[in-house]
């Protein structure tokens, strides 16, 4: 059992989140940096899919009432045990009694905890994620608050303390980043120069960033090509007639500022999707802090499954070192 005496800022329990029910309006949820959670998770032993805590820009604090191995991936948020520093992506040992904290994240938004047997808490619709706009899912659906009892399961007993992720798979944050893009599904409705200036400006992450979406602020407004607007769509420009929304979709209300939609994302709605942020850059957008800038690149679909299949390789190469 894991007592939680400051939640922190957003954490709650995340898998790698529940396929198949987008249609139905519930959308995936689940870490959204699926590698390190992946990572964390085969550090002590446990499934790749294994249920962890996601902590995003300020970390909770945790008394462990048992022991437990743990391993902490992701932002770079040092984990500290009664006050001394451990190390990230490596697993370590926490003994009853004892309280983990977390440092301030020096790059990165989202640390992800995982605990050798998972955090056992329900499973619904095959995921122990939590989507808190439906209160679906996770502890009690919702992000953790102080006095919550974290359920811990049994620990397969192939983790060990000092297990640490090479070099070459630990991940890279801060600084600019870039995300690729595959233009469309509305990407005509823009007018050339919008389409430009799109691509060629560097946006900044704004405060407002979250699971449901990430907003972007910094560059010139887009303008649309002038239409009449078919029955249906609203007067904006950038309004049509409702669609669906894949996530890591672009959308630009007024034209005025990108979101990219996340894990939490509604399934559709009456806003243009001028592309899609492809699917091996979406950890890297879970990772960004605000005020933090990224710039966008446009991909064909070729090399965006190209990049997918690299994504699959590097994780196929984290459950060879660590096979659960």
């Amino acid at each position: 059992m894991i007592k939680v005496l400051k939640p922190g800022l957003a954490t709650s329990v995340q898998d790698l989140g529940r396929e198949g029910y987008y249609h139905l309006g519930i959308p995936p949820s689940g870490a959204l940096d699926q590698y390190a959670l992946s990572a964390a998770n085969q550090l002590v032993g446990n499934p790749a899919n294994s249920a962890a805590l996601e902590c995003t820009l300020l970390g909770p604090e945790l008394e462990f009432r048992q022991d437990a191995l743990v391993a902490v991936c992701g932002a770079h948020m040092t984990p500290k045990v009664d006050g001394v520093d451990m190390h990230l992506d490596t697993a370590f040992e926490v003994k009853a009694g004892q309280v983990l904290r977390f440092d301030f994240p020096k790059a990165g938004a989202r640390a992800y905890l995982a605990v050798a047997g998972g955090i056992d808490v329900p499973v619904v619709l095959g995921s122990r994620s939590t989507y808190a706009l439906g209160a679906l899912g996770g502890f009690q659906g919702r992000r953790l608050i102080a006095g919550d009892e974290l359920p811990v399961g049994i620990a397969s007993g192939k983790g060990r303390a000092g297990a640490s992720l090479p070099m070459a798979l630990r991940q890279s944050l801060g600084g600019e980043i870039t995300l690729r893009v595959v233009p469309g599904l509305y990407y005509d409705r823009l007018t050339p120069a919008a389409a430009d200036s799109f691509f060629a400006e560097a946006w900044t992450v704004g405060s407002e960033a979250d699971r449901i979406g990430y907003r972007f602020k910094g560059g010139s407004p887009l303008s649309f090509q002038p239409r009449e607007q078919p029955f249906g769509a609203g007067s904006d420009p950038s309004n049509i007639v409702d669609s669906c929304y894949p996530i890591g979709s672009i959308q630009v209300p007024a034209g005025l500022e990108p979101i990219v939609l996340h894990r939490d994302a509604v399934s559709g709605g009456g806003y243009a999707m001028i592309g899609t942020v492809i699917s091996a850059d979406l950890d890297l957008i879970g990772q960004m802090q605000p005020n933090q800038k990224a710039r966008f690149v446009a991909v064909t679909l070729e090399e965006a499954l190209e990049a997918r299949r690299s994504y699959k390789k590097k994780l196929s190469c984290l459950s060879k070192l660590f096979p659960s």
